[in-house]
């Protein structure tokens, strides 16, 4: 009998109960004529073949249960920690998900939603508006106020969206001073209404505070802001463009005066600012990864104990050429058009090419998608043998698994894993606490470096629940015996987080960023705390000598 994360515990405890029912009767059932004979037969009372047959059944049933609890005691561990690992997930999911200052949905959780009511849809026939506000003025609000009054107004406005939407309406903060709205089941017209309406009862408390967002002096409700639609059915022909057609609406309000709502028109709103469906792309996708259109950089991934580098992350970045604006339009491309793996085998070439170039120590760690390893178009023998004649050793590399795409094989991908760790590579999960680092890897794979995703890290110098998540993950890698890296380190702060729980290696911003020649000295960490802590202590306006 297998046990897994998909089977009930109490089903194993009957499955085994009966089991261990029909090893207990067989014996007893097959032993009782033989003592009956034995001692019957022999001239001895009855009594003597009933104490007999007693004594083997409550041996019987002594050893039944006995066995019974060796054998579930591992599977009740494995259920404890499933269960364990099922609520961490949980809770690093939503708070991932949710953005930390307004309470609303982030720009992954928009993405993802996004990504769901588009193909509702598209499946069913709906109706689905989009509509990007972005707010008047809001530079003003901050140097008048401070980010702390900034802060109070977005505040002020998520509750404002909030009140003025229907509970089937999702309202997200997508950047600063940016939201977006998904109405489904409403047409162009009918979210012009809704977010006009919503712009007049802003105005209305603009009027009554008598004074305009642009003049403001102390916190207060009074803003205004520009929004742009675009909805389906439409001339969208993927998400991606949908979104992309709002925005050049808004970007049209921006420019005819602000504080104005407008509907998505192709013959208006197509000045440059609609590029062609990625899904369209893919010819180009193949074109950069056959030429190898690809720059690669690295992050430095460091010791948190002494500032030394352990390694680097290979990543990868369009060359001008490639028709593509960044690393997020090419992957996304790539993805819509069913090209991920090629692009992918490229990225691969073109990060163990350049990292042998440049003789950078430590080990190096490459994106890779489950989509690749699960195809038959990679070969663990291939890719040492990249390894061999650019003269890095497999032991040095580190497969991090990008789950941006579902997994359709998983037996292939676990064969894949389980060759690449052969040949001596490690395989780290990325993003783990995001929103799309999948339960489901993590329950049947097996982690040699856990990366715990920047938004867990970054909640965790400033949010309790995001501290015990990122705790909590922290412990479970430990029990696997897998080295935890934490992932967006940019400030002081999250720096003292993380090495505060153990957590012995990191990489972000404030440590390094990625660059084509990385520096392979170490940092002072101790000193690079006290500075920025003395940067931000720091009058206003003085300038560090």
């Amino acid at each position: 009998m297998i046990f897994d994360g998909s089977t009930d515990l109490r089903v194993v405890r009957l499955r085994l109960f009966l089991a261990l029912v029909t090893m207990f009767t067989i014996p007893v059932a097959l032993g009782a004529p033989v003592i009956y004979v034995l001692t019957i037969g022999r001239g001895a009372s009855v009594l003597l073949p009933m104490l007999g047959i007693t004594g083997l059944a409550l041996a019987m049933a002594a050893l039944t249960v006995w066995l019974a609890r060796r054998i579930l005691e591992p599977a009740e561990r494995l259920d404890r920690a499933r269960v364990v690992l099922e609520d961490a997930y949980t809770r690093a999911r939503a708070e991932s998900l949710r953005d930390a200052l307004t309470g609303l949905g982030n720009h992954r959780a928009f993405q993802e939603e996004l990504e769901r009511q588009w193909l509702g849809a598209m499946r069913y026939n709906r109706r689905l508006a989009l509509a990007i506000l972005d707010l008047d003025d809001f530079g003003k609000v901050n140097e008048a106020e401070g980010h702390a009054g900034g802060d109070q107004v977005l505040v002020g406005i998520a509750g404002l969206l909030t009140a003025g939407l229907r509970r089937t309406d999702q309202v997200f903060r997508v950047g600063g001073d940016e939201f977006a709205v998904l109405l489904p089941g409403v047409d162009a017209d009918g979210a012009f209404l809704v977010i006009r309406r919503i712009l007049a009862t802003a105005l209305e408390r603009q009027v009554e505070g008598r004074r305009r967002l642009s003049d403001v002096t102390g916190v207060s409700e009074a803003w205004s802001f520009t929004a742009g639609i675009s909805s389906v059915p439409g001339t969208a022909p993927d998400r991606a463009t949908l979104y992309r057609e709002a925005e050049a609406a808004l970007l049209y309000g921006k420019k005819h005066g602000r504080t104005y709502v407008s509907m998505y028109e192709p013959e208006r709103h197509t000045s440059g600012a609609i590029e062609r469906p990625l899904a369209g792309r893919g010819s180009e996708v193949s074109r950069v990864a056959a030429a190898g259109a690809l720059l690669g950089v690295f992050q430095p991934i460091f010791d948190l104990r002494t500032g030394r580098p352990r390694g680097f992350e290979g990543l990868v970045r369009p060359m001008p050429s490639s028709g593509f604006a960044d690393p997020v339009e090419l992957f996304g491309a790539a993805e819509a058009a069913g090209r991920t793996v090629e692009l992918d085998l490229a990225s691969l070439t073109t990060s163990i090419t350049a990292f042998a170039t440049l003789g950078l120590p430590g080990s190096l760690t490459l994106n890779i998608s489950p989509r690749t390893l699960e195809s038959d178009q990679f070969s663990v023998h291939g890719l040492v043998q990249l390894l061999q004649r650019h003269g890095v050793e497999p032991g040095r590399i580190v497969l991090e698994l990008t789950e941006r795409e579902a997994v359709e094989e998983m037996d292939q991908l676990i064969r894949a894993v389980e060759a690449c760790r052969a040949a001596g590579m490690r395989i780290a999960a990325d993003d783990v606490g995001a929103g799309n680092a999948g339960l489901r890897l993590l329950s049947q794979l097996r982690f040699d470096i856990v990366k715990i995703d920047l938004s867990l890290v970054q909640g965790g110098a400033v949010r309790t629940t995001s501290q015990e998540i990122v705790r909590t993950l922290k412990d479970l890698a430990d029990r696997w015996g897998a080295l935890v890296i934490a992932e967006g380190v940019e400030t002081a702060e999250q720096l003292e987080f993380v090495r505060s729980l153990g957590i012995r290696a990191g990489q972000g911003y404030l440590l390094g960023r990625p660059t084509e020649r990385p520096s392979i000295e170490p940092v002072d960490l101790d000193a690079l705390v006290r500075r920025e802590h003395d940067l931000f202590a720091r009058p206003f306006g003085t300038i560090p000598a």
